[in-house]
């Protein structure tokens, strides 16, 4: 019988998580107020999912200029800030770990999201994408190229938000670098055309994401500094996999190496990466061998093909999305051999609780 390793506790760095079952990001569209405030729904929401080894929460905007969904949650002003604890507490007093990830969209967000402003990017690039508004779904606008000062000022929002996030009670945060969002912007050769220091060669898209950890690392220790990747990501958010692609993750990856962070959570290519002529199709055998510290894994793993991604070791902890949405005791659900409930999907992006906190745990 295949060893439960999923259900074993993992030091991960100086924190000891229960098991290595983690909440993936969550994107729920519950912060249903002007101010992008998270509520006592959300508090409940994490507290239910405590039992997780640990959670990632959904991505919360750093800045004004950050958001591209709606009724997302920010971390990047004092009460934001002070909202949050209400989620830290609910989950530290179950036993729980929260990372919270912080988020800019970049180009994929639309003026209504903005105050009529252009959506900020590496490069003004047209793009075939449209956003989800509060007023359906609008074409994005061809971005705003964004100055070197506009670059400067985004990683200090990323080091303040990161700040913030302490200042909450969570103990840690992850950078989504991830799913064609601003950092990835910086780093996919697809995305950016630049010309300066954070365009071009590899060394050069890779510096916006590098210097956004030099600089987070000098208000957050760098062991509770986690870092989202998706090499792979192709067919969404106008990105493509290029020859280029891997190349770039091959030494971005290794570039982390320096680091002593938290973790790195990639992600396995999703269905449209399976044809794409230069995705890799397995992340966590690339990945493994290069990457030296805790290797997290995500995307479509069942309790039996995380234990044997983790007996095989090409990974420590593996992150589990959908599967929590609609059970909030997955833990216990792998440890007893409980069927899993299935998801409602209508309830994905809505509002209140129906499809949020009123999933049953298991007798």
């Amino acid at each position: 019988m295949q060893k439960a390793k999923l259900l074993e506790p993992y030091p991960m760095q100086d924190l000891l998580l229960s098991n290595r079952v983690v909440m993936a990001p969550l994107t729920r569209g519950r912060s249903d107020n002007p101010a992008h405030i998270p509520t006592p729904l959300t508090a409940e929401y994490y507290e239910q999912r405590a039992s997780a080894g640990l959670i990632i929460t959904e991505g919360s905007q750093i800045s004004t200029m950050g958001v591209g969904y709606p009724n997302t949650p920010g971390i990047y002003n004092k009460v934001q800030t002070f909202a949050w604890q209400q989620v830290t507490n609910a989950v530290h007093r179950e036993g729980g770990k929260i990372f919270l990830q912080l988020w800019h969209v970049g180009r994929i967000s639309h003026p209504d999201f903005l105050n009529g402003n252009l959506p900020w990017a590496p490069s003004a690039l047209e793009l075939d994408y449209w956003a989800r508004t509060e007023n359906g779904k609008k074409k994005s606008p061809t971005p705003h190229e964004m100055t070197i000062d506009e670059v400067k000022m985004v990683i200090m929002e990323f080091k303040w938000a990161a700040a913030n996030a302490m200042k909450a009670g969570f103990d840690g945060v992850e950078i989504h670098a991830s799913n064609g969002y601003l950092i990835h912007q910086f780093i996919a050769p697809c995305s950016n055309v630049r010309t300066d220091e954070y365009g071009g060669s590899i060394e050069n898209r890779s510096r916006f994401l590098l210097e956004i950890i030099d600089e987070m690392k000098k208000v957050v220790p760098e062991n509770r500094i986690g870092v989202r990747l998706n090499p792979s990501y192709h067919g969404q958010h106008d990105m493509v996999v290029t020859e280029d692609t891997i190349p770039t993750f091959d030494y971005l990856i290794d570039k982390l190496n320096k680091y002593k962070l938290s973790y790195l959570h990639l992600s396995e290519p999703g269905r449209t990466a399976a044809s794409a002529e230069f995705a890799e199709k397995n992340i966590a055998k690339r990945y493994r061998p290069i990457y030296k510290g805790t290797l997290m894994i995500n995307r479509g793993f069942s309790y039996e093909t995380a234990n044997q991604v983790l007996n095989d070791g090409d990974a420590d902890l593996v992150a589990f999305g959908t599967a929590f949405i609609s059970n909030p005791d997955l833990v216990n659900r792998f440890r007893n051999n409980i069927p899993l409930t299935e998801a409602d999907t209508s309830t994905y992006y809505s509002t209140g609780p129906k499809g949020y906190i009123d999933y049953p745990k298991a007798e």
